[in-house]
């Protein structure tokens, strides 16, 4: 059975193979039910490896060739052309030009990005939580992609399911981190009806894709944290008293 998975129309190209999954279609249990392929997380090694079959299995590749980082919302990001030796790179972006390497972003409320760059046949995805979008994750893929001779303009960049302003309630401290880098950061944040900030993580992540010069931008509108039955939501599970988490998953893969 394949697991459902969401596709875009600036991702769909006959050279690749790609997905934005949800928490359907795998074999976990419990607060993992059931597409959990995060190895962070409590769950049992042997569903994890499963999920991970599934989602190889549906991108065209096999599980070793489905690569996921240990993620540190950072904006380290590496090019890779081979499966990981022993355990993940500590990072938040991958890059390659390899047919065959499926790279990967988890999430959770995160906001995972796909590129795509046909000219040259270059792909790269990365984990953009608030940290990470802050620093420069999606400036730093885009930078990798051009190392291996992706053109700028003809990079396509999607971003994946992640929370939405509504459910992103942040403190002013927080607020005051972005106003510090760039005062217009301000824009991204809206008081709620408790006076508390809600900060807009996909329209920051967009705007930032944005001012390195992609014109081949979008996202999805899909809620992580309103549509618990659909995704992992690290804080929705957080604030019903869930404890741990699983991981959504979305990968890009260049067909061999």
């Amino acid at each position: 059975m394949t697991p459902p998975f969401k596709t875009h129309a600036l991702l769909n190209h006959h050279a690749i193979s790609y997905g934005f999954f949800g928490r359907k279609g795998g074999v976990s249990n419990g607060p993992y039910e059931s597409l959990n392929v995060g190895q962070g997380s409590d769950d049992t090694s042997e569903a994890i490896t499963e999920n991970r079959k599934i989602v190889a299995k549906t991108l065209g590749t096999s599980a070793s060739k489905l690569l996921s980082l240990s993620q540190i919302h950072s904006s380290n990001v590496m090019i890779v052309d081979a499966s990981f030796l022993g355990r993940p790179p500590k990072a938040d972006g991958l890059v390659t030009q390899t047919p065959g390497l499926a790279i990967s972003a988890l999430s959770a409320d995160c906001g995972p990005v796909l590129f795509y760059e046909p000219s040259k046949q270059i792909v790269g995805a990365c984990h953009a939580g608030w940290r990470g979008a802050l620093s420069g994750v999606t400036t730093e893929t885009i930078r990798a992609m051009e190392s291996l001779g992706a053109i700028r303009e003809n990079i396509r960049a999607v971003l994946g399911p992640c929370i939405s302003q509504e459910s992103y309630e942040v403190g002013h401290d927080f607020r005051d981190t972005f106003v510090a880098e760039d005062e217009i950061f301000d824009r991204f944040f809206m008081l709620g009806s408790n006076k508390k900030p809600h900060f807009d993580l996909k329209r920051f992540i967009l705007a930032k894709l944005r001012n390195e010069g992609l014109t081949q931008i979008d996202a999805f509108l899909d809620c992580t944290y309103a549509s618990p039955s659909e995704y992992f939501s690290y804080r929705y599970n957080t604030h019903h008293g869930l404890g741990d988490y699983g991981r959504n998953i979305s990968a890009i893969m260049l067909k061999s």
